[in-house]
């Protein structure tokens, strides 16, 4: 545990609990900034090796990709139509906000300071160098388990970037006692790159975090908002009937690897919910222990219509198609951030893809196509 740089090794025990209660900070930043601050130091820092390893790879992942919370502008149109685009963007200015607190934590564990005969933080480093060095740590930064809080993010020498993160792999870096162990799920060979688990995390948080995808992620997901119109006259009604089904006003579900059609078969009771306007079907409805909405054929139409729409819609705001993508990847001449951008939204639409696949399925299976969808003023949304 000598060798591994956690809050406990940078703030001590006392300053860690009162730290983190501020919500102000999270425990990147201040492993960020102390890494920083010993980097001053130059030669005479005892993490000198390791801050000179994680300087070259800059947060760059196994495809030497870095995240794209370094990538330019026009870079990052490469996600366009992706949630993840927006996601870099909301990720960039929280890391701001954390910078902007940063003399906060000066202030507040001035003993780890004293060491150091440099400027308070916003003065001795430009946001821009804050940004990368947490993204490198972001990058590196091991979550163990069954740990003090005060060790839960760890920054290992000898784990990430020297190791592989795979997402369907049983290997894990694990603390007991004094000590970090790398618990292997095979017997390795000589030469052999050491891989490890990177934990349940879609494409998406492999990419923002790590700077890779993994094309055998069972774990890959895209998310599916749905909320109920609060406009709708009946809409706490409404918000009571999902409560009692264990689901909010506001509801993201989950479109998980070999699971979209379960995820489809999931949103129709609360798509349908949204459609009623019957103010004695729904009273009915409350009234009853069930989850399941009595809907006419009209009704159903219009939810189903809803949904293939929403699909149709999210998947024309790529630039590329499906087809494009794997036309592009099968050629091989995408530069490293292409290529790696173009593995993610490939994942993404597969997905979604999938998803429009089994709601067209279920208007193929209704028993009268000529039924026209019923009009509805106060029709859930969908993002």
């Amino acid at each position: 545990m000598s060798l591994v740089v956690t809050l406990e090794r940078v703030l001590g025990d006392e300053s860690v609990a009162e730290l983190l209660t501020t919500n102000k900070l999270s425990e990147l930043a201040c492993l960020a900034l102390y890494l920083m601050y010993e980097k001053k130091q130059g030669k005479d820092s005892f993490w000198y090796p390791y801050i000179k390893e994680l300087d070259r790879q800059r947060g760059r992942g196994q495809l030497a990709v870095e995240s794209p919370l370094l990538w330019t502008e026009n870079e990052l149109n490469y996600l366009k139509g992706s949630p993840i685009r927006d996601e870099v963007f909301a990720r960039d200015e929280g890391i701001r906000r954390e910078y902007n607190e940063l003399d906060t934590l000066w202030f507040m564990a001035g003993s780890l300071f004293q060491q150091y005969p440099f400027d308070i933080p916003t003065e001795a480093f430009p946001f821009e160098i804050f940004k990368q060095a947490f993204v490198a740590v972001q990058s590196c930064v091991v979550h163990l388990q069954k740990v003090s809080l005060a060790r839960r993010f760890a920054l290992v020498p000898l784990g990430p970037p020297l190791l592989t993160y795979k997402s369907n792999c049983k290997a894990m870096l694990t603390a007991g006692g004094d000590s970090v162990r790398l618990v292997v799920d095979r017997p390795y060979k000589s030469g052999e790159p050491i891989i490890v688990w990177c934990g349940p995390q879609p494409n998406s948080r492999l990419l923002l975090n790590y700077g890779f995808v993994d094309e055998d992620n069972p774990y890959d997901r895209v998310v599916i908002e749905a909320s109920l119109n609060t406009e709708d006259p009946q809409f706490q009604e409404k918000r009571m009937v999902a409560q009692r089904n264990g689901k909010l006003a506001i509801q993201n579900f989950h479109v998980c690897v070999g699971k979209e059609k379960e995820t489809i078969a999931e949103m129709l009771p609360y798509l349908r919910l949204g459609y009623i306007s019957d103010p004695d079907e729904m009273q009915a409805i409350l009234s009853s222990e069930g989850d399941t909405c009595p809907v006419s054929p009209c009704t159903e139409r219009a939810v189903l219509d809803q949904l293939v729409g929403y699909l149709e819609s999210r998947l024309a705001g790529y630039p590329t198609t499906l087809d494009e993508d794997e036309a592009m990847l099968e050629d091989g001449n995408l530069e490293p951030k292409k290529e790696v951008a173009t593995r993610l939204v490939r994942s993404e639409k597969k997905l979604l893809h999938s998803c429009l696949q089994a709601a067209n399925d279920l208007i193929n299976n209704l028993p009268d196509h000529t039924v026209s969808p019923c009009p509805a003023p106060f029709a859930p949304e969908l993002k």
